[in-house]
């Protein structure tokens, strides 16, 4: 290799470098990550709600996972909260948590923070108006899935008032299941499956956003020995 075809290949792996060091910057921005995710989420419920009936499934990878159609009143993971006042209360507070966490992840939050607790709280954040748009608005823009696949702004009106629609999930994981020993206490015997709990994007990139900030914390929030070392001087 000549001096010049080494220049030219050293331009090259430092212009490629450079380029995905930008991609990833760009992918790492608070702003990226909370529109990929909202984005995603609602592309995959809108396309499941607009192309399964309720209860409908497909397995995507073997029997350990399928994508499952299913709609729950209530918080993540398919729980449910106290009735039509209960969902009324879930549906509110999540408007406020969503003000609240946004307004911490561009406000609060200070310029020089560790990226990666930017992104688990643009997670949080992108995760918590995903589910929310779904409470808000999909009982009003569309009708019941119930043995018919859902339509679009139907001309007889959605399934539910405004801050009354279900959330989408989808994603199945039955991982393992068969029948507690029945020599256990309380559960002898019976059944049982693990990953039980059907969900979706969102709730998944809440879980990783609150994962990361825990795995993660001394990391994100390092403690500021200054005032420490100021006493030891002192001492001395």
């Amino acid at each position: 290799m000549t001096l010049f075809d080494y220049k030219i290949a050293s331009f090259l792996a430092m212009t490629r470098y450079t380029s995905m060091k930008k991609f990833i910057s760009i992918i790492a921005n608070p702003v990226v990550v909370t529109l990929l995710v909202l984005t995603a989420d609602q592309w995959l419920k809108i396309w499941v709600k607009t192309n399964m009936y309720l209860s409908q499934e497909f397995p995507v990878l073997g029997n350990w996972f399928y994508i499952h159609f299913t709609e729950n009143k209530g918080m993540a993971f398919g729980m449910e909260f106290g009735g039509e006042w209960g969902k009324l209360a879930l549906s509110l507070f999540r408007i406020c948590a969503v003000f609240g966490i946004g307004y911490y992840l561009f406000k609060v939050l200070p310029k020089n923070a560790h990226k990666g607790l930017k992104i688990s709280v643009a997670l949080i954040f992108a995760g918590a108006i995903g589910n929310i748009l779904d409470s808000v608005f999909y009982g009003v823009i569309f009708n019941e899935s119930f043995n018919q696949i859902a339509s679009f702004m139907p001309e007889e009106g959605g399934y539910a008032p405004f801050l009354y629609g279900w959330v989408v999930d989808m994603f199945w994981f039955p991982l393992m299941e068969g029948n507690f020993p029945d020599w256990m206490p309380i559960w002898g015997g019976e059944h049982f499956m693990f990953f039980r709990p059907v969900f979706n994007i969102a709730d998944a990139a809440i879980s990783v956003g609150i994962g990361l900030v825990f795995i993660f914390n001394k990391q994100f929030f390092p403690k500021d020995n200054s005032s420490e070392i100021e006493a030891e001087a002192i001492s001395e």
